[in-house]
């Protein structure tokens, strides 16, 4: 039995890198991809309205002209985990009543056929239905910790999600640097179509990882183990996305008041955090060019050591931690991200700036996996899939709404403001987590 779990630890593993790599090679594209779609749409194409709206949001701002490509990528961002917020738990709750798998094949069949619009779009209307598609379909990293979930037990649990970490990290250094090759070849030949070959690319991923999952994943979740049903009508459908619901957990069933509380502490303390972080994170590369004067390349090296840093550490220690001091590492984390944003936000020369981004991603490599280990302890395992789908739904609506508040905030009061005010508030997660003292 004990191989079984293994082997689908690995398969979830393989699954992520695939899914990761194809997610994140289009990061370093989307400027060139923007400029494309520029060029070929005419002024009453779906980009010029939307770049309407983001040059008087500019305007507000006060900020320089070149800002309005990044603040167009965010707006892009921010709708893609809008998706990700409605899906998550839906496709969650789904997979406790008809299994991961079939759950998980319908997720990357979405993905997949998202890159596909995407080689397909020769306009910038197909473009943003691709990333709708995308947003709508990435239920596959909640299935994936909830089939985590199903095959290990309390002990190895922070183990194998320490994995998921490594996968992110692995994603986010290796698939912006596929992004950045095409975009240098992209920039010698802009003729035609050019942006088909990544896309394809990013479609052979995602076929690959369909296939591997077909092929190898067994199902994790038994029979027996199964929830009977969802919460019966419009009513229950709203519950699975309607943010009051989503904090309180109404979706979930079966919980003892004791589990209910320790799931919306840690939803509060997790969407607070989220919420400030990708925020700042997201004004990071403001910060870098405007005040350090970051090229984009310097910029990728930047963001290449923050990868390398977490995998590193999520590899060989955060792995390792024991179960009963995962709460303690989570809290740790936490207190550490104040001091990084604090030593970012003065930051007058590269030292301070190196430090802050150093802390930055010590923290990062413990939060996260620690806290997403801690949510896994709770409730019955007929209802793993719906507390996972709405915890990752709680961290996409941080994720939607944190940039925006942040970029605000970034071109009205300034960057050493924008950044102790958000240190500020980062006290009060970790105080949250504080308060559970079952866990």
């Amino acid at each position: 039995m004990a191989k079984i779990k293994d082997n689908t630890i690995q398969i979830v593993f393989i699954s992520l890198i695939f899914d990761l790599l194809a997610f994140t090679m289009i990061l370093p594209l989307l400027p060139a991809l923007l400029d494309y779609y520029k060029d070929v749409e005419n002024d009453q194409g779906l980009y010029f309205k939307i770049l309407h709206y983001v040059q008087q949001a500019r305007q507000f701002f006060d900020a320089p002209d070149k800002v309005s490509t990044v603040l167009y990528g965010g707006f892009l961002g921010s709708m893609y985990s809008f998706l990700q917020f409605l899906g998550s738990p839906i496709v969650g709750a789904l997979s406790d009543i008809y299994g991961r798998k079939p759950l998980m094949l319908f997720c990357l069949t979405g993905i997949m056929m998202s890159y596909l619009l995407w080689a397909l779009s020769c306009n910038f209307t197909i473009f943003v239905l691709a990333r709708f598609l995308g947003g709508i379909s990435k239920g596959n990293i909640s299935l994936s910790m909830a089939i985590i979930t199903d095959v290990t037990s309390p002990q190895t649990r922070g183990k194998a999600m320490a994995l998921v970490g490594i996968a992110f990290s692995i994603g986010f250094v290796v698939g912006p640097m596929i992004g950045a090759f095409f975009a240098w070849t992209s920039a010698n030949n802009r003729e035609g179509s050019w942006y088909i070959v990544p896309a394809v690319f990013a479609l052979f991923l995602a076929a690959s990882d369909l296939c591997f999952i077909l092929c190898n994943l067994r199902e994790s979740l038994s029979p027996h183990c199964r929830a009977k049903s969802l919460k019966s009508g419009i009513s229950g459908a709203i519950t699975y996305i309607s943010p009051v619901d989503l904090f309180q957990f109404n979706g979930v069933s079966s919980l003892n008041l004791q589990d209910k509380k320790n799931l919306r502490t840690l939803g509060y303390a997790y969407f607070m955090y989220l919420f400030i972080y990708s925020g700042l994170e997201f004004t990071l590369t403001f910060l870098t060019h405007y005040q350090f004067e970051f090229t984009s390349m310097q910029q990728g090296w930047m963001f290449l050591g923050i990868g390398l840093v977490m995998a590193a550490l999520q590899g060989s220690w955060v792995r390792t931690i024991p179960p009963h001091k995962t709460k303690h590492t989570a809290e740790l984390g936490l207190w550490l991200i104040i001091p990084a944003f604090v030593c970012i936000g003065i930051a007058e020369n590269i030292l301070t700036l190196s430090i802050g981004i150093l802390l930055f991603a010590v923290s990062t490599a413990m939060v996260v996996t620690c806290m997403m280990t801690l949510v896994t302890r709770i409730g019955p395992e007929n209802q793993k899939g719906v507390i996972t789908g709405v915890f990752r739904s709680l961290g996409a609506l941080a994720r939607a709404c944190g940039p925006i508040i942040a970029s605000t905030a970034f071109w009205c009061i300034g960057s050493k403001t924008t950044y102790l005010i958000g240190a500020v508030f980062l006290v009060f997660p970790p105080l949250i987590l504080q308060s559970i003292k079952s866990l």
